[in-house]
């Protein structure tokens, strides 16, 4: 076994190779870049090296550095994780040149699957079901047109050397292939340089299963069975889960058997995945008439794999150091069982509401349920992040932050384990997909596995712009917040211990009624509140209803809310203005206009010059050189489904405009400047 490698990746992969690393005593060597400093990978790993700028293209894929960094650090052996070199061939060979060992697939098993015409035209000759189609190497666009017609419509276009749905067009009527065919082929070489593609029939209700494999260099190799992904935007994974829903006994054995004589045709070794697409034509409800056919071969580790390590209770990345050590595979395929079923569900920085727009920002609030972190929980929850709260998630990677896998001994107990995990997550600092998640996987068609790759368009009514918490409640819970940090203030004793009983602020009066209004803006649109107390009793009044109103401290810094005849704890994260609000039923926003615990203070009556969070510019109300008075609308800002708009905080002309809109702007950027008398 190795005694020391170098991971050559970041974020929660390269945190998730290091764990097993430490397990089993082997020393690791992180790679960051200028963005990554301070990165949790960084402090996960032995060693760290610094390898280049932010931008992938001067770190991260800069091997002949990360070579030299394995090599200075006594290094035996490269890590690539997923992403970035992990199938990339020439990183292959030149670690083996380098005399290190890559912990993956030989190169050539690389190149082989690479390139989806030239695989599927291997995995024709292994006897591997293949989508009717043709990938030949004649890119004559008549051809191509011909063959389309002989499949029948509909076809799918795909770029050959392409992947994360670049390069991909669906194509109903013969009259309208030539112009999908050119519009695929420019983005195909835009984006791979390679315009070749591959034209097939496009399947009806299709699922995304794949089959995770392994093999060593001694020539044995296994399939731990299969992930179901076929809930996707934009052609990526949302959510995965393993076992397949409806997968028959014998369907999975000749899918596993199809998938290990797909990595024994190219002498794998390692890890890998082999991708199908299984047609339903009998409907969800028919599993015994699906068909499958091979679509790619993924030749790494899979974002989704804790799934499969779930429900076989065995440690893929333990497998991989293993068997790039020399050592066979751990066990033999009558040796491995299905326990259960575990789910995974993709946290990312973006707004489902906004076309899934990715978002940048700083982490001020992370909170995670409880969890057990790459160690077998079979009745629990692990989150893989290679975050912390206060990081900020950049523009330069991808969008994710976290993963959250379940477990039960049923699907059903699974799904009911995954959206109390899914409540249990507040994240404060930038938009995410965790309540877009909550929605999906509550959902009718999710619940009953009905599953295809269109499950997300299909049921976008239900899973868009939905709002399970709603005015009334952000509100209370939004007043009850300030009331408690005002009663807090008011509690304080001084240096000798006393306490001023005047200073009490918990609306107490001697005899009448008090009453007090909060501005609010909720979901774009002002609101004012009323909160009246008589008698220590208090009623809210909101969205024009009067309502009993109580509220009291609960464990783990929850409120305990009752609004009416609705009883809910609720955490309330504030950054600045805007309280995240998050129950067990959802999460929203809710901005405080002019909150009292800030009465007086000039940016409350005025508003900033900065964002007051991640987000985009939408309209600047003045021009530089123009004269405004102090509370005058200078600027509107999107932020997280809300418009806020940026006063003046004292007369003066403005000096200059820094943003355009339509730009993306961080929290605290400064917008524009004012000149003041």
């Amino acid at each position: 076994m190795f005694t020391k490698i170098l991971i050559a990746n970041r974020g929660e992969i390269a945190c998730r190779v290091a764990a097993t690393a430490a397990r089993l005593a082997i020393k690791t060597v992180a790679v960051y870049s200028d963005a990554d400093a301070h990165a949790k990978h960084v402090a996960a790993c032995n060693e760290a090296v610094h390898i280049g700028g932010s931008a992938p293209k001067d770190s991260y894929l800069r091997w002949e550095r990360i070579i030299e960094a394995a090599k200075a650090t006594g290094a035996q052996a490269i890590h690539p994780g997923y992403g970035f070199l992990s199938e990339n061939e020439d990183f292959a060979k030149a670690c083996a040149a380098a005399g290190l060992v890559f912990i993956g697939p030989p190169a050539s098993a690389i190149l082989a699957m690479g390139l989806k015409a030239e695989s599927k035209q291997l995995m024709e000759k292994a006897g591997v079901p293949l989508v009717p189609g043709y990938h030949g190497a004649d890119q004559d666009p008549a051809l191509l047109q011909r063959e389309a017609d002989r499949i029948g419509y509909p076809v799918l276009i795909k770029a050959s050397a392409g992947g994360g749905g670049k390069g991909m067009r669906a194509v109903d009527k013969a009259e309208d292939f030539a112009a999908a065919l050119a519009s695929c082929k420019r983005e195909a070489i835009n984006s791979f340089g390679d315009d070749a593609v591959l034209v097939e029939k496009y399947v009806q209700r299709p699922r995304h299963i794949e089959i995770q494999v392994f093999g060593d260099t001694q020539g044995n190799y296994v399939y731990l069975f299969e992930r179901d992904c076929s809930v996707q935007r934009r052609h990526q994974k949302v959510l995965e889960e393993a076992p397949a829903p409806g997968m028959t006994p014998e369907l999975r054995a000749r899918m596993g058997a199809a998938a290990v004589e797909a990595a024994r045709a190219v002498n794998y070794v390692g890890a890998g995945t082999v991708e199908f697409i299984v047609e339903q034509p009998g409907g969800y409800a028919r599993p015994e008439q699906m068909k499958f056919y091979f679509m790619e071969m993924n030749t790494r580790l899979q974002v989704e794999h804790p799934v499969t390590e779930a429900i076989t209770g065995l440690d893929l990345v333990e497998w991989q150091l293993r068997v790039a050590a020399g050592e066979p595979l751990p066990l033999q395929q009558d040796q491995l069982q299905i326990h259960g079923h575990a789910i995974e569900a993709r946290i990312c920085a973006e707004n489902p509401d906004n076309n899934f727009l990715p978002a940048t920002g700083t982490l001020h609030a992370y909170g995670l349920p409880g969890h057990v972190t790459f160690e077998r929980a079979p009745q629990g929850t692990r989150v893989d992040s290679g975050v912390r709260q206060g990081d900020t998630i950049s523009p330069f990677y991808d969008s994710m932050v976290a993963k959250l896998i379940v477990h039960g001994a049923t699907r059903a107990e699974a799904l009911a384990r995954l959206d109390a995990a899914l409540a249990q997550t507040h994240i404060v600092g930038l938009a995410t997909n965790v309540q877009f998640l909550r929605h999906v996987t509550t959902s009718d068609a999710f619940a009953k596995a009905e599953l295809d790759t269109a499950l997300i368009p299909r049921e976008a009514a239900a899973l868009f712009h939905q709002d399970k918490v709603g005015l009334p409640l952000a509100a209370a819970a939004l007043v009850a917040h300030s009331l408690q940090a005002e009663q807090a203030q008011g509690a304080a004793v001084d240096a000798s211990g006393w306490r001023d009983p005047w200073a009490q602020r918990d609306g107490w009066r001697s005899h009448g009624v008090s009453t007090r209004s909060f501005a609010l803006e909720y979901a774009g649109a002002a609101h004012t509140v009323v909160l009246t107390t008589q008698r220590g009793a208090h009623t809210l009044t909101v969205g024009g209803d009067t309502l009993p109103f109580a509220w009291a401290e609960a464990a783990g810094g929850a409120l305990d809310l009752q609004l009416g005849c609705q009883r809910v704890q609720v955490h309330i994260h504030r950054n600045g203005d805007v309280a995240h609000v998050f129950t067990a039923q959802g999460a929203t926003q809710i901005v405080a206009v002019d909150a009292l615990a800030h009465a007086g203070d000039t940016q409350a009556e005025g508003g900033r010059l900065t964002a007051p969070m991640p987000g985009k510019v939408v309209s600047f109300a003045v021009k530089a050189g123009d004269a405004v008075r102090k509370g005058q609308a200078l600027a509107v800002m999107e932020a997280m489904k809300m418009e806020h708009t940026i006063a003046a905080p004292a007369d003066g002309t403005v000096a200059e405009l820094l943003f355009a809109p339509g730009d993306q702007v961080s929290e605290g950027a400064e917008l524009l400047r004012l000149a003041t008398a």
